[in-house]
């Protein structure tokens, strides 16, 4: 190596380290630099020697920090041991995305186009690994590029869960998640006590390789697939959900009481004689945010209380690392895994009513035009005086019924109030032309041994709103405060739409007679499509494919990006501590404000928000995905129940292979097949989004409404199939024909095909 100094003064970031560790070691900066001012790979011996670093401490410290830094793609670790800087390097890192075809994509760290995988590449991977690859050619009819795999930087699975077969003195384990397309084969030197068609949790011994599937064995059985809980069990483990609290973390919440300390409550503004509410639904457990408004001149002063979580949770100290490492509470049917332990998220940091708590408080002065005219935000203690129903509280204030408790009796005129600023703030919405998607939702009902009973459409309702926009302008505040004042936080950033998708939505908006003309359409564009689609009967489909063509929302310390779908330049998630970490930094950044009026001292640099949204991001993406596959077990097991019955619903997707229809109540899909359509052979237009009779000239396309009966469920697939029964609204002469036999075997995807 180059003669580098060895004075610690030359790592700017000594003093950072020598604050966090008792024995600190050059910082993860001061070593990239250190790697990229060299041409060749630097084993970590000479990184030592080049430090000054003899003893065993330092060594091991060393050794673990250059590991980790390789397995989260700073640093490239050849097969000699050599480290070096991806700088010197042609490669993109990213995460894999696995076809059930057997090739797969890299989205890159970088931005821009998936990578394409051949299937020769992915044999040694995993879906979700975390990979180094080199761009080896571009394919200009797809528009892609196409790449080699130089580097498996981290493995996204050390377990997963699957049925066990065995076939013929083979044993193996088929995974549950049908994105890890290799069965994993079982080590026979080690025993266990599952039976064929179990539940397992298998722990991989060896990766994939070029010529050999991935092995394992069995740590736990878990049950058979019937078992109640079932699908809470095979989520959480199939997308390594933490879920355990660690001793370190049991330790540190020991102390902690069901009530505020008086010692606590000092120095902070008490709002204690306002009359506060809390407004959720009917089954929520954890009360992160309370309301208040007051009517002052012309306009409103509106309060919106959030619970101190950073008072309790202090930067790096256990409850934080695991809170991180969750990223956010995740909901599933009647079950959370919450973020943080429930004597914090039920108790200390729960606004229950009539009782102090701590919270940070935004309070805003706001016209009767829904403008933001000025904000403060201040530390404060609160009494809430109700624990509300967003059904009661929409009965009252916005249907015109009487009380039916007295705790929203006593709060009737505040609500008002309440009311005349949600009002107010619509307003502003509709004047930036915010896209306002109406979503519907269901709820899922268990008997007593907890087994799926009936699924219940669910809508949100006026008090929703009225909280949505009290919430969206606490966050508006939130983002400009820290922005003003260059504090590194996360914002909550939205793109808005995804370029390759758009001919494809003008297409089919142009099939409805809904014009978009713009190559870069802006919010209002894309609310007067919702707008127009509303009172259509396709309505809730067409907004669903304008949904899907909008890039996901993330998290960001990029303060330029803002929020394309709620049509602000800022915005930032400050009102759920309790449940998803980026409140959590927020809250960090405004107290630090609060407290000492300027950046320095400051916990966080702009690197380290980077990193903690990319994390955030994927674990949020990570919740999203467990709770779906928990939803999707429940609508088949559901349907297991009803084979043969019959239901009204809509074509959502045309496929090659069939028409994909969403039952209107129960919000589940399911495929009528193209052999299940009357007899003749069909052939799929894209460009229509239909099928064609080929001799009837029939067609069935996007926004048809069916009848279909429920034909077969496969729960190991999670697949739904449906036999068309009549087209609604057709004349009976002309019906197509119901199929005669119910439970048909799983039938082939094809293009052209006939029927019977």
């Amino acid at each position: 190596m180059s003669n580098t100094p060895r004075n610690k003064s030359e790592d700017p970031f000594h003093e950072r380290e020598s604050a966090n560790y008792d024995r600190p070691i050059a910082s993860r900066e001061h070593l990239l630099e250190l790697i990229k001012s060299q041409k060749v790979p630097v084993p970590q011996e000479h990184i030592a020697e080049r430090l000054g670093y003899t003893d065993d401490a330092s060594l091991e410290a060393l050794r673990r920090r250059l590991q980790a830094m390789a397995r989260d793609g700073q640093l490239f670790r050849n097969r000699r041991g050599g480290y070096l800087s991806f700088d010197h390097m042609d490669l993109e890192k990213g995460y894999v995305q696995s076809h059930p075809d057997g090739f797969g994509f890299v989205r890159p760290d970088s931005g821009g186009k998936d990578i394409f995988l051949p299937a020769r590449q992915m044999r040694t991977l995993m879906n979700g690994d975390r990979v180094a690859v080199k761009i080896t050619s571009f394919d200009k009819q797809r528009g892609r590029s196409e790449g080699a795999l130089v580097s498996v930087l981290a493995r996204a699975h050390e377990t997963l869960v699957g049925r066990y077969h065995r076939e013929s003195g083979i044993e193996f384990v088929v995974p549950d998640d049908k994105r890890l397309v290799q069965d994993v084969l079982l080590n026979r030197e080690f025993g266990h006590n599952a039976s064929p068609g179990d539940i397992v949790l298998v722990r991989i011994t060896e990766y994939p390789s070029q010529h050999n599937q991935p092995v394992g064995l069995i740590e736990r059985a878990l049950g058979q697939e019937n078992a109640p809980g079932m699908e809470v069990t095979i989520a959480v483990n199939t997308h390594h959900i933490p879920h355990h609290w660690n001793d370190d973390v049991l330790q540190s919440i020991r102390h902690f009481s069901d009530q505020v300390s008086e010692q606590d409550k000092r120095g902070r503004r008490d709002l204690r004689e306002l009359a506060f509410v809390t407004i959720d639904g009917a089954d929520a457990r954890d009360f992160d945010d309370a309301v208040y408004c007051e009517s002052v001149g012309d306009g409103f002063r509106l309060y919106v209380a959030i619970a101190d979580v950073a008072h309790y949770v202090e930067v790096d100290s256990p409850l934080d690392r695991e809170a991180q490492l969750r990223g956010t509470s995740v909901y599933f049917p009647g079950e959370v895994i919450p973020m943080l332990p429930e004597v914090l998220s039920n108790g200390l940091c729960s606004l229950n009513p009539e009782l102090d708590r701590l919270c940070l408080v935004c309070a805003m002065d706001i016209n009767d035009q829904g403008t933001i005219k000025q904000y403060d935000f201040f530390e404060a203690v609160i009494h809430s005086s109700a624990r509300l129903i967003y059904d009661d509280v929409a009965a009252v204030i916005f249907d015109g019924a009487r009380p039916g408790s007295d705790a929203i009796a006593g709060v009737t005129d505040d609500l008002e109030q309440l009311k005349q600023v949600y009002r107010a703030l619509a307003k502003a919405r509709r004047r930036r032309h915010a896209i306002d998607f109406e979503t519907r939702e269901v709820i899922f009902k268990y008997n007593e041994q907890r087994k799926i009973e009936a699924i219940v459409p669910y809508r949100r309702n006026q008090a929703h709103l009225l909280i949505e926009e009290c919430m969206i302008a606490a966050n508006i505040c939130a983002a400009r405060l820290l922005k003003k004042h260059k504090l590194p936080t996360l914002y909550r950033i939205h793109e808005g739409a995804n370029a390759d998708k758009l001919p494809n939505l003008q297409e089919f908006l142009a099939s409805f007679g809904i014009p978009l003309t713009s190559e870069n359409p802006t919010p209002t564009d894309f609310a007067r499509i919702v707008e127009q689609a509303r009172e259509r009967p396709e309505s809730e489909m067409i907004q669903t494919v304008v949904l899907r063509t909008l890039l996901q929302a993330s998290y960001s310390p990029n303060t330029k990006i803002g929020h394309f779908g709620l049509a602000l330049k800022d915005y930032a998630h400050f009102t759920s501590p309790i449940r998803r970490y980026p409140d959590l930094l927020v809250h960090r950044g405004i107290k630090h404000w609060i407290k000492h009026g300027s950046t320095t001292g400051f916990d966080y640099d702009l690197p380290q928000m980077t990193a903690l949204g990319e994390s955030c991001s994927r674990f949020e993406r990570r919740a999203e995905d467990a709770t779906r596959d928990a939803a999707d077990w429940l609508k088949c097991e559901f349907l297991q129940k009803h084979i043969g019955s019959q239901y009204d619903g809509i074509v959502t997707a045309v496929t090659n292979f069939g028409l994909f229809v969403q039952l209107d109540e129960l919000l589940i899909d399911g495929l009528v097949h193209v052999t299940a359509l009357k007899r003749d052979y069909y052939h799929f237009d894209p460009a229509h989004h239909r099928l064609v009779g080929e001799s009837s000239g029939r067609h069935y396309r996007l926004g048809d409404r069916l009848r279909v009966e429920v034909v077969r469920v496969d729960m190991e697939e999670r697949k739904i199939d449906f036999d068309l029964v009549a087209v609604i609204g057709e004349k009976p002469e002309i019906s197509t024909q119901r199929r005669g036999k119910k439970g048909k075997a799983k039938r082939k995807r094809g293009g052209r095909s006939r029927s019977r």
